[in-house]
């Protein structure tokens, strides 16, 4: 390892590695926390049970899973790391932050790979492994000793923690147990409540008889003591207990939940990451309110199937991510033709074809809205926080049967492996469709008797008396007979696209997150808000002129976005998707590549919305977004 990669990170400071007489606790606004590992050490489970425990005392927490690329990397890799990111404030947190305040380590390498992607703030804290100092291989015993003395060099507060040596007082193999360990450490370290992190470990360890509750007890305890006993700073995050039940979930979960709340009965599935625990959490639960979980023989006939059951008259969920996505396009096509209502959740990765499975990006926008062979108008909306992955879902149930149209569910890994909590949501009998009308239809009733306004036409149910036709993917008239005549081709295309404007007409602008008029307008879509929006509080605090706006519905988009585009001298959009840098000496205005929204927003407005985005399979970052907000105000 290069001491120039460790010289950019930070300044000097000098290790302390045991406690100098009476601890004074530090108030902390907030603090980002790192806990890392190689895989199946139980460093996202550390981090997860934290934000839990925070999270009832009443802090604002958001989390991001740093997970490694390969699903069982080699042990002691500088790219496999494995853990989570934990950021707790005093007020509501809406995304992952910028550099880590603290980070806990089980062994040099891994960290090694935190501090070459810059995610450690200069001085960092770090509570790092002692064991690998005196490994029996020579060369592991070196690498650590060099590694440490880099660090301290590099100027990080480089704290050496016996882990494995105390964790073996209670169990004889520390790799089940030193997150546990860890996790009484950071309650200690944090001020957080006792009580909590105990009862914490009862509900991650419920599933285990109480031998194993009572073990990962006393390793909390052993390691809240060590800290309590040889660690000199202790912090403190002020918290407000909420006055009503709160929810602290991830996004997949918030999305498996919404499904339950929408009233949809059937989800159909293939298993692909990220999107998978969406079906797990369904799998379990589901069967107990009237549910069916189908995992069929692959993503084509799971869209397959969703549309057949939705035919039938229960509106289905089916969920993937981009490749299950690509997969599902030819039975989406036909649930447009047939004008059969379905819910597909894409929770994205990075791409193309397998891409980076486990980490996030928005790169399927473009595909969402015209990825299908000819004109297949569907519904697009992506949430944009955890809970927004609830009551999305529900809004996606509700207007896919409402206009017989397939509606997606645009979420990404960001949002998916993120926790946050939010308000228990109140369950309400507006959520649910009302129940399917199969009375008699009036004789020569035709199942495509599209409103001439609308594009709108009745449903047909299977099994309704004088409902009976034939149904095909083929184009059709209105009685469903194939469409020969090119004018009923047309007239068919033409009021599926109306249910588009029909919707679009309904929809509100969206609000501005600070002033309705200034010098910079940023836009963005999805999992960027949290981002964008402190980002922009940022500026806005420094006496700049910068408002945002972001976007659930992508298709159809609300009316009145040029007019709010209009009131801003320049208007650029933060995406995580790929777009052309003009610092690249091949690339200019002629042949730039724009990211998906400033591409759409730019065609739609025809007002010159410049874009920047990243893709470096991470959450983007509130001060970056900050830096290219000032660069372009200065421009």
């Amino acid at each position: 390892m290069s001491t120039t990669t460790l010289e950019r990170e930070s300044k000097t400071a000098k290790p302390s590695p045991r406690a100098q007489g009476a601890k004074k606790t530090v108030e902390l606004k907030e603090t980002i926390i790192e806990i890392v590992s190689d895989s199946g050490e139980g460093a996202q489970r550390c981090g997860q049970s934290l934000a839990q425990i925070a999270a009832k005392m009443g802090n604002g927490v958001w989390t991001v899973e740093i997970i490694p690329a390969e699903i069982q990397p080699p042990a002691r890799s500088v790219a496999g790391a494995s853990g989570n990111r934990v950021r707790i404030g005093s007020e509501a947190i809406t995304n992952g932050g910028d550099e880590a305040d603290l980070v806990v380590a089980f062994n040099e390498q891994v960290l090694l790979g935190r501090v070459r992607a810059g995610e450690l703030k200069p001085g960092c804290i770090i509570l790092l492994e002692s064991m690998w100092r005196n490994d029996r291989n020579p060369a592991i015993a070196a690498s650590y000793a060099a590694t440490y003395d880099e660090l301290v060099k590099a100027g990080y507060k480089v704290y050496e923690i016996p882990m494995e040596q105390e964790c073996r007082k209670l169990v004889s193999d520390p790799r089940r147990g030193k997150n546990m360990f860890v996790m009484g450490m950071l309650c200690s370290l944090y001020s957080l409540d006792r009580d909590l992190a105990r009862e914490q470990i009862g509900i991650t360890f419920g599933k285990k008889d109480q031998k194993i509750i009572k073990t990962n007890t006393d390793l909390l305890e052993a390691g809240w003591d060590w800290a309590a006993a040889n660690l000199d700073f202790q912090f403190s995050i002020p918290a407000k207990r909420a006055t009503e039940p709160q929810l602290v979930i991830n996004g997949n979960t918030s999305l498996a939940l919404g499904v339950l709340a929408s009233g949809m009965e059937i989800c159909a599935m293939y298993p692909i990451t990220p999107a998978t625990s969406v079906s797990h959490y369904l799998s379990d639960v589901f069967e107990r309110v009237g549910g069916l979980v189908h995992q069929a023989e692959d993503e084509i006939a799971a869209c397959a199937f969703a549309v057949g059951a939705s035919y039938a008259g229960k509106c289905t969920v089916t969920v993937t991510s981009g490749p299950g996505y690509s997969l599902k396009q030819e039975a989406i096509g036909l649930a447009v033709m047939c004008e059969i209502p379905l819910v597909v959740i894409n929770v994205q990765r990075g791409g193309p074809s397998t891409g980076q499975p486990t980490k996030g990006e928005q790169g399927d926008l473009l595909t969402s809205i015209y990825g299908s062979h000819g004109d297949a108008p569907k519904v697009v909306i992506a949430p944009s926080s955890i809970e927004d992955c609830f009551y999305s879902v529900i809004t996606a149930r509700k207007i896919a049967e409402t206009f017989n149209m397939v509606v997606v569910v645009l979420s990404d890994a960001n949002l998916a492996t993120g926790q946050q909590p939010f308000p228990r949501p109140q369950f309400s009998e507006d959520w649910l469709a009302p129940p399917y009308d199969q009375s008699e239809l009036p004789t020569g009733a035709k199942p495509y008797d599209w409103d001439a306004t609308t594009g709108l036409a009745r449903r047909f149910i299977p099994g309704q008396p004088h409902g009976m036709h034939t149904l095909t993917g083929l184009a059709h008239d209105r009685d469903s007979h194939v469409a020969y005549d090119p004018l009923i081709n047309e007239e068919g295309l033409r009021h599926r696209s109306l249910k588009l404007a029909a919707l679009q007409k309904t929809l509100l602008p969206p609000k501005l997150y600070g002033d309705e008029k200034g010098d910079l307008l940023v836009i963005g879509w999805g999992s960027t808000k949290g981002a964008i929006e402190e980002a922009v509080g940022r500026l806005r605090a420094e006496g700049l002129k910068v408002s945002s706006m972001h976007l659930q519905f992508l298709q159809p988009m609300a009316s009145g976005l040029k007019e709010i585009m209009q009131r801003f001298k320049k208007v650029i959009t933060i995406e995580s998707n790929w777009s052309d840098d003009l610092k690249d000496q091949l690339i200019d205005e002629e042949n730039r590549r724009y990211s998906a929204l400033a591409m759409m927003l730019r065609a739609r407005t025809l007002i010159d919305v410049d874009c920047w985005s990243e893709v470096r399979g991470r959450p983007i970052k509130p001060g970056i977004v900050a830096d290219v907000l000032r660069a372009k105000l200065q421009k």
